[in-house]
């Protein structure tokens, strides 16, 4: 094994960060569009360059970065011959689409969007070749089928555009569901998620018991992305995306993944009668069937679609023999097919984009005023007929060759024969492509009047029509490359000798029988095509929208069902199955019997427990009035706090007493504008149910609680404890625990309240800004409300509180490592005091004063944590891991200093900055409703002594 830690990771995440750049680069120009959609691609290709010598000596290079090891998580990747040949495919060919792309596409389409999506799809195709840890090959097999889904939906105008993504997301998706079951039992069976341990595990994973399981869940996945039979109808209709889509998706890309994948897992999934028999099946099946299709097409890219379908059979036929010759032949087709494909595909989309019409009934006689077009295309299709000197007629008569010796139920003649079947109807629709085309006289009634298009457009298929003729003649060219792929796929040492004359073989009569053959059915090809259309015939499409829309109406009716918009509803279903679960684990369990007896209980905790319980029946029949109900919240949340005190938890206890009271006045705030009682709208069975439900919830809460706290278990705080100190720096066990042990969850904590708030903001402006902000204005002003708007006690009051509560405030955030405390706590204590700032003096009056952005603050906060553990990786630790140390600063004492201080600063200022901007999210409605603004801290309202001046007058 090689080191390719440096190259790898780049070459995989080199197109997602290249995806950035073409959105942007639009403005300058479709060629600047275009070139920087190419330098990334490009970029790579080099990259994998650098790392194909060694490769093609038969080295395996790997990187690996950490990720989650204990889960068997890693973004790890390797390189052996059979990813280079696909990832050279992938970036070779992606270049070549840029370039066409640039040509092809027209000044309406939104070009910085296609090569965006351009990008994301090839860099979940590297990703998917290789990647080494089959989770993230996982991760990548999904992002494909969602890329392309964005692909062969970009011209969202066309309705057969949307359905066709649909589709293709529908069929691929599922099989990639089916595929995550079967690759996650190979990794328990071999125990380890690395496919290059899989890989060397071949007779342990097809001796075991969940062989079959895994086998037919990954070949589901694998048939499904290459649109093998049954599965095969998605793949023509996503003939709807633009020409440079199809070309990448059916050369070298989306539909070559399923391929790839088989001979991926070749070495362990091989060998068996159930591969054999499966694989080899579907395939020849697909092969005839895709063939049979495509000779009746009359749209030129449904015939090239449905031929695809054909040579995907035929690799996945070849891979299915099993045999070191067949998967020669697979890997050698796989490449000359991506040179005559790609060809043919950009071949149609520039005789439509000449001719505005795809239609073959009214093309002909293209040769003589596109004969730069028809001698690429004419080239392209011989080879895919199998023509000699051509490089598909070479893996043709190798394909052939090894159907000859294949037998299927010890009977020699069925899969000779339908293997020439196969190639005769290969040989027609190819024959037909050039001859209904380019052959013939020219017409007069051509939608468009047809010309050669420019260079930057028959560039790219000119280029690969050369290495069809290049490959067709000199075969040894392409020696080194199928040597290495297919020691891969096979595992082991092979010297396969590519040449053009193998003698007079079975192989040499089977191409000769299916050329005449072809030739001949081309002939009587329009009397053929009456009869197929006459021809009654499932339509695989028919069944599958019958399937979807029979589906669809099972899951409206549950829905329906279950889902009416009662949330009461919700959580009784909810917290019913919750309780029946866990009383069937708690009864049908092992539990011990208890080893601690009960505690006595004193008299204080006895009676906070009882007012605890009457203060929580009293929020339940007072429910309906909001007031009363938020009172008695905050009388729950204070003797929660105390319990918490009692219990020698003041770090909780100071967290809840903090986000009590946060909460209590921001809700008090919204209670101003929301009626004073609820509708009683449930009715004396629904409030029964519900009882019933809450009791039962409660009590097996309380059981739960009793059964842990009666038994000794081992617990994870002994190693917090014990490592507090030595590990994280500090003595406050809870805060290094935050902070550091389990600082990433804080980080993502923080991240979910900054988001928040800035969600609260965000509706609150589309609110104010509707029908709902008109209606606000229109209020009238309460005839009842105190002249007095902010009293001049509670203004005198919070001014003297503000610095005092700010002090305490540092206070804390200061102490918070070594004692309760730190920036969560911290950021409630001072948001209680610009609380308090806003209710005495007003919002208007308070926010002038204003310095600092809540936006920004929340902003700041998360960006300061997340580069205070990335930090740490720069000492080569795990992320958020905390450092620690001692400085003496004369004339002061020694004291500590850790970079946690940093993290804890990032969750004060997230935490501040997204209460307040609650705060001023909720306080626009008081200001739309009609509050006046202060001029000086403590002044009165002028219309309320305009309204008194006129009553004394009265």
């Amino acid at each position: 094994m090689n080191d390719g830690s440096n190259l790898l990771p780049l070459i995989a995440s080199l197109p997602f960060i290249g995806a950035l750049v073409p959105g942007l680069m639009i403005r300058a120009g479709r060629n600047a569009c275009a070139t920087f959609t190419a330098v990334p691609t490009v970029l790579a290709l080099v990259c994998l360059g650098l790392l194909a010598p060694a490769v093609l000596r038969g080295e395996t290079l790997q990187a690996e970065i950490a990720w989650l090891p204990q889960l068997g998580l890693s973004v790890s990747f390797f390189l052996d011959g059979l990813g280079l040949l696909f990832a050279g495919m992938i970036l070779g060919v992606g270049l070549l689409i840029t370039l066409y792309a640039r040509f092809y596409l027209s000044g309406d389409d939104p070009m910085g969007q296609f090569y965006t999506y351009l990008l994301l799809f090839q860099g979940a195709m590297l990703g998917i070749v290789i990647s080494d840890n089959i989770l993230l090959l996982l991760i990548f097999w999904e992002l494909t089928s969602l890329s392309s889904f964005l692909l062969i939906g970009y011209w969202k105008h066309l309705p057969e555009g949307r359905q066709g993504a649909r589709m293709a997301l529908a069929v691929t998706g599922a099989g990639g569901l089916a595929m995550i079951g079967g690759m996650l039992i190979l990794g328990n069976i071999v125990g380890s998620y690395n496919l290059t341990d899989i890989l060397s595990q071949g007779d342990a994973i097809r001796a075991s018991e969940w062989y079959m399981p895994a086998l037919i869940l990954i070949l589901i996945g694998a048939f499904t992305k290459s649109a093998q039979f049954p599965f095969h109808f998605w793949l023509p209709h996503a003939m709807a995306a633009p020409t440079p889509v199809s070309a990448y998706l059916h050369s070298a890309t989306m539909v070559k993944a399923g391929v790839f994948l088989m001979a991926r897992m070749w070495p362990v999934l091989a060998g068996t009668d159930a591969w054999f028999y499966i694989v080899s099946i579907t395939g020849m099946i697909t092969m005839v069937l895709g063939a049979l299709i495509a000779l009746f097409k009359d749209d030129l890219k449904a015939l090239l679609a449905f031929s695809t379908v054909s040579h995907l059979g035929l690799l996945t036929m070849l891979l299915g023999f099993g045999t070191k010759t067949a998967a020669i032949a697979a890997v050698f087709h796989i490449i000359n097919h991506l040179t005559f494909k790609a060809a043919l595909f950009m071949t149609a989309g520039i005789v439509d984009h000449e001719t505005h019409t795809r239609d073959i009934k009214r093309l002909g006689g293209l040769r003589h005023l596109m004969p730069i077009t028809a001698l690429i295309g004419t080239v392209a299709a011989l080879s895919m007929a199998g023509i000699p000197l051509f490089n598909g007629f070479l893996s043709k008569e190798m394909m052939l060759e090894e159907a000859a010796h294949t037998e299927w139920f010890r009977n020699p003649w069925i899969v000779p024969a339908l293997a020439t079947l196969g190639a005769l109807l290969s040989v027609a629709y190819s024959l037909r492509f050039i001859f209904h085309v380019f052959a013939g006289p020219v017409r007069d009634d051509y939608p468009h009047k047809p010309h050669d298009p420019p260079f930057g457009m028959w560039a790219s298929p000119a280029l690969l029509v050369v290495l069809v003729v290049l490959i067709g003649l000199l075969p040894h060219l392409a020696e080194p490359v199928v040597t290495m792929a297919a020691n891969a796929v096979t595992g082991q040492d092979l010297h396969p000798h590519l040449k053009i004359w193998h003698g007079v073989t079975p192989a040499l009569f089977m191409s000769i029988a299916a050329v005449a053959g072809g030739a001949i059915l081309l002939a009587m090809h329009r009397p053929l095509d009456r009869l197929w259309l006459t021809t009654p015939r499932p339509e695989a499409k028919t069944i599958f929208d019958a399937l979807y829309g029979a589906l669809a109406g099972l899951s409206r009716a549950a829905t329906d069902g279950l889902h009416n918009g009662a949330i009461s509803r919700y959580l009784a279903i909810f917290v019913s199955a919750t309780v029946v679960l866990g009383y069937f684990a708690f009864t049908s369990g092992t539990m011990t019997p208890p080893t601690r007896e009960l505690l006595p209980i004193p008299l204080v905790a006895a009676v906070g427990w009882l007012l605890l319980i009457v203060a929580t029946a009293l929020v339940v029949i007072n429910h309906r009035n909001r007031f009363r109900a938020l009172i008695l919240i905050g009388i729950i949340g204070l003797m929660v706090s105390s319990g918490f005190v009692y219990l020698s938890a003041p770090d909780l206890a100071l967290t809840q007493i903090s986000v009590e009271t946060v909460t209590i006045m921001l809700l008090l705030l919204a209670l101003y504008f929301m009626p004073k009682s609820t509708p009683n709208e449930s009715g004396a069975s629904l409030r029964l149910r519900d009882g019933i439900i809450a009791v039962a919830a409660g009590a097996a809460v309380a059981a739960l609680a009793m059964a842990f706290m009666m038994r000794d278990l081992s617990s994870i705080s002994g190693f917090h404890l014990a490592n507090s100190y030595t590990g994280g720096g500090g003595t406050n066990v809870v805060n290094v625990i935050l902070v550091d042990f389990r600082g990433y969850d804080t980080y993502g904590e923080i991240i979910v309240l900054g988001i928040a708030g800035l969600t609260i903001f965000a509706l609150m402006e589309a609110l104010l800004r509707g029908p709902a902000g008109s209606r606000l204005k229109a209020r009238p002003v309460p005839p009842d409300r105190s002249r007095d708007r902010h009293p001049l006690m509670m203004v005198v009051a919070t001014r003297a509180m503000l610095p005092i509560a700010v002090m305490v405030g540092i206070y804390i955030f200061l102490r918070g490592h070594n004692q309760p405390g730190g920036g969560f706590v911290a950021g409630l204590v001072i948001s209680i005091a610009l609380l308090m700032q806003y209710m005495a003096s007003g919002f208007a009056w308070t926010q002038s004063r204003q310095r600092i952005e809540y936006h920004s603050m929340i902003g700041w906060g998360v960006v300061i944590a997340g580069l205070t553990g990335a930090g740490a990786w720069l000492a080569g630790k795990p992320f958020l891991t905390s450092a620690y140390g001692y400085i003496h600063w004369p004339p002061i004492e020694e004291f500590e200093w850790a970079t946690a201080m940093s993290f804890d600063l990032g969750v004060f200022l997230t935490v501040l900055g997204a209460v307040m901007l609650m705060l001023y999210s909720l306080s626009r409605i008081a200001r739309y409703a009609g509050e006046t603004v202060n001029i000086e801290p403590m002044d009165y309202d002028p219309s309320l002594r305009v309204a008194d001046s006129k009553q004394e007058e009265e």
